[in-house]
């Protein structure tokens, strides 16, 4: 099981551009008692048999990781949701992509923590491969977005020590104005 909400969507993000995606959506909202996160994605997709065998865990399409006998992600997010009283969705189709929707009570005791968020987001961004990432983060006081493609254009690349120390900082601003209140709109960098 994954210790955090961040392992989770890191997991899903993952397969996502490991699935072809060319853009991945994250949408992360955070209403106080609600966590909502979706990451909907353009790549291979998934016929409804898959989509019917994604909640056991001894199913995978061999495809992602040849001679693995187990797809353990998607089956622990569901039961992970579902026992703790929250609600997810999937919804895919072949060539047309993937989307992955949850919601999580985090008044209930078994949700794990969010984790470390600033460390997430600036993993998402930096996984290998050309594909672009769109992450809206919001919650009751504000909001920001942040875009792959404007990091990497400001940035020049997401691989360096250096350039990923700039990029935990400007997502660490980011996180400190949404806490405060200060964000109200789209954050380009």
């Amino acid at each position: 099981m994954h210790a955090s909400v961040c392992d989770q969507l890191h997991d899903l993000v993952q397969n996502a551009i490991e699935a072809g995606a060319s853009c991945v959506r994250v949408m992360w909202r955070d209403t106080g008692r609600w966590l909502e996160i979706c990451i909907a994605d353009d790549g291979c997709g998934m016929t409804a048999e898959m989509r019917e065998r994604v909640a056991d865990p001894f199913c995978t399409d061999g495809r992602k990781h040849p001679g693995r006998r187990v797809g353990l992600g998607l089956a622990f997010l569901r039961q992970m949701v579902l026992e703790t009283g929250g609600s997810w969705n999937l919804e895919s189709e072949p060539n047309m992509g993937t989307t992955v929707s949850f919601r999580l009570d985090q008044t209930h005791w078994d949700v794990p923590p969010a984790g470390d968020v600033v460390s997430a987001i600036a993993g998402l961004m930096a996984f290998e491969g050309e594909y672009d990432l769109v992450l809206t983060r919001a919650t009751s006081r504000g909001r920001y977005e942040v875009r792959r493609a404007d990091l990497r254009e400001a940035l020049g690349e997401l691989e360096t020590a250096t350039s990923l120390g700039m990029l935990r900082d400007y997502i660490a601003s980011q996180e400190e104005a949404l806490q405060k209140g200060q964000n109200h709109g789209r954050h380009d960098t």
